[in-house]
């Protein structure tokens, strides 16, 4: 069994890898600081779900700091991959606040691969986002789209991390694997992103806030397949870029129409103002992922849904009162 370091570990995708890579037997050195980007009490459910699982140790650290993430790299058996899924993530929020998104996503990135580099850890593996395309981006979407503009400092700061990955697998020979996230969902997901909030909404008869007309479209993927997706980017590959996500594409319309079904209770639907940050449309090409991984999405958009409502019905007395605007 292998040891791992995964960043962000209390965050959506990464404690869902962590767990997975637990039940296979591994060893876990989870990273997180823990910050207020979203509502703390989803990161503290999801960490508390991990606390207890033999094999797992956790750090609170920042990786924008470069000793503290020297000394964790350096520290005990060599890790065999680095999965930085650590992030400042959300489009609308970077307009706010651009330095802390470049702190994280960028000198976070930097500081992990050269703690890689020195302690020779052989793979790194990162998490990108399909925001990089752009809105001029062909649906459904291949890498090979251009990433030259992005529209955000958050998809820019991305578009950073990829190429310090990039410079750092020339020069020094450490694999990478980057993988751009499409729209990801399901329980206990990130309180900013468009499904919990619309389930909360929804169920507890609060305004559902829309931006534009609401028939911008996004594809989206049960977090389970996106984890397990990441898990396969070990394989060494020595430098790509892979999509993953995005497979089951539905307007933010048709998805309202399904939760009040699933949620048995009709939206109060109030229409804003479309957000200039916002893309219109993403939709995934993963012949790549499926070429060079095998990885196919195993759970149906209806079937991921349900699980989420399941879960926060089951939740609902404190996730009822997670902030998500």
């Amino acid at each position: 069994m292998a040891r791992y370091l995964v960043t962000g570990a209390a965050g959506f995708i990464a404690s869902r890898v962590c767990e997975m890579l637990l039940e296979e037997g591994h060893e876990v050195a989870g990273v997180d600081n823990l910050c207020d980007a979203y509502d703390v009490r989803l990161k503290h459910y999801r960490l508390k779900r991990l606390l207890d699982r033999p094999g797992f140790t956790f750090n609170a650290l920042d990786i924008s700091d470069r000793a503290g993430v020297e000394a964790l790299v350096s520290s005990g058996e060599k890790f065999a991959a680095i999965f930085n899924l650590a992030a400042r993530a959300g489009v609308r929020a970077s307009v706010e606040n651009p330095w802390v998104f470049v702190n994280t996503n960028m000198t976070g990135t930097l500081n992990l691969l050269e703690a890689a580099r020195r302690r020779g850890i052989p793979k790194f593996i990162l998490a990108s986002t399909s925001s990089i395309y752009g809105n001029d981006a062909p649906l459904p979407t291949p890498e090979t789209a251009s990433s030259d503009r992005p529209l955000q400092p958050y998809s820019a700061s991305k578009k950073g991390a990829e190429a310090m990955c990039h410079a750092y697998h020339f020069l020094y020979g450490i694999d990478v694997t980057i993988f751009r996230y499409f729209t990801v969902y399901g329980p206990a997901g990130r309180p900013d992103m468009v499904m919990f909030r619309f389930v909360q909404w929804i169920k507890e008869g609060r305004p559902v806030y829309l931006n534009g007309d609401g028939e911008q479209s996004r594809g989206f993927t049960y977090v389970d397949d996106i984890a397990r997706g990441t898990i396969l980017g070990q394989k060494p590959l020595g430098y790509e870029i892979i999509n993953l996500g995005g497979h089951e594409v539905i307007s933010m319309n048709a998805m309202i129409a399904r939760l009040e079904d699933l949620l048995g209770a009709k939206a109060q639907v109030e229409h804003l103002p479309a957000h200039k940050a916002d893309m219109l449309a993403n939709q995934a090409d993963i012949t790549k992922a499926r070429a060079l991984l095998g990885w196919e999405p195993q759970v149906s958009l209806a079937e991921g849904m349900r699980r989420m409502v399941d879960w926060y019905l089951a939740e609902r007395s404190w996730a009822s009162q997670v902030v998500t605007a």
